[in-house]
């Protein structure tokens, strides 16, 4: 049995359907099926019974579940001891977002850093000017998933967005019933620079040729000015909840994926796998909280 192969047999197993063996297991619905096939035709033997909600374990699967587990224990332990002897050092440059890196990124990092004591992890947080074709990074956590060059791309999970105000802002805000919602409210808009932004682009729609109370270049000037009672801004549910605002009840439409991105002159390299598998398990760990659902 192939090391490939058992992941999948235990991604399948403990996840019951092939979409979410495949979201565990970082690989394809037809990746995952094609091999669960190659393993049963190799063996001899079916291994899961198929249902419309999803696959159940045979007798003959379920008496290979201990093997396949042992195959992973060793692997990993392989995967350690590699990572020590190998001695993961030299400089990392990390683009991401200034709201990912500064609540997310960087409080984990103790982690990876006692783990490879001899990484030298640089992160930049102006990723407008960014560009890992230039080799101006060597990896990204990013919000617009890219279209060309030479990088690896892998969606890690839903950042979530919402209509957020202060209690104090919602308390004293004006309402009319001659006019819409949000007719009489002000808005925390963007500066001219961001007016690409899905969020500025809502804003704007909303605003209908009034201007808005505060116009800010950076979330971190928005998530104060509404905790200030300035107005509604649009925010991350994460980082607006973690500043007691208030969420209004308005579909945005405005959620953003995060991706992960490497150069793919980089992406066997230990010090930009290290920290490339930190993100993963960093963010994977978080998805409930990003997309607001937890």
């Amino acid at each position: 049995m192939l090391w490939d192969d058992a992941r999948v047999f235990l991604a399948v197993a403990r996840k019951g359907t092939l979409t979410a063996a495949a979201r565990l297991s970082g690989g394809g619905v037809a990746t995952v099926s094609r091999r669960v096939d190659r393993l049963e035709a190799a063996l001899g033997v079916p291994l899961f019974v198929r249902h419309q909600t999803g696959y159940r374990l045979t007798d003959e699967g379920e008496a290979l579940l201990p093997k396949a587990e042992a195959l992973e224990h060793a692997a990993q332990a392989f995967e350690h001891q590699a990572a020590q002897e190998s001695g993961v050092a030299g400089p990392v440059r990390l683009a991401t977002a200034e709201n990912l890196a500064n609540p997310i990124i960087i409080p984990s990092l103790p982690a990876l850093l006692n783990r490879h004591p001899q990484l030298e992890l640089e992160i930049a947080t102006d990723v407008a000017s960014v560009n890992l074709h230039r080799r101006d990074a060597d990896l990204a956590l990013r919000m617009v998933k890219p279209t060309r060059g030479n990088v690896s791309v892998r969606r890690l999970a839903t950042l979530g967005f919402g209509l957020y105000g202060s209690s104090r802002y919602l308390e004293t805000r004006e309402r009319s019933a001659d006019s819409g919602p949000l007719d009489n409210d002000s808005f925390i808009g963007w500066s001219e620079a961001q007016s690409h932004l899905p969020a500025a682009q809502w804003i704007a729609r909303s605003l209908r040729n009034r201007a808005p109370a505060l116009t800010t270049t950076t979330l971190s000037a928005q998530l104060q000015a509404a905790s200030a009672g300035l107005g509604l801004a649009i925010l991350p549910h994460f980082l607006a909840r973690d500043a007691g605002l208030q969420r209004l009840p308005v579909e945005l439409g405005v959620d953003q994926a995060i991706w992960l991105v490497i150069h793919s002159d980089l992406a066997q390299s230990r010090r930009v796998r290290a920290v490339a598998d930190h993100l993963v398990t960093v963010i994977h760990s978080l998805r409930a909280r990003l997309s607001g659902e937890d």
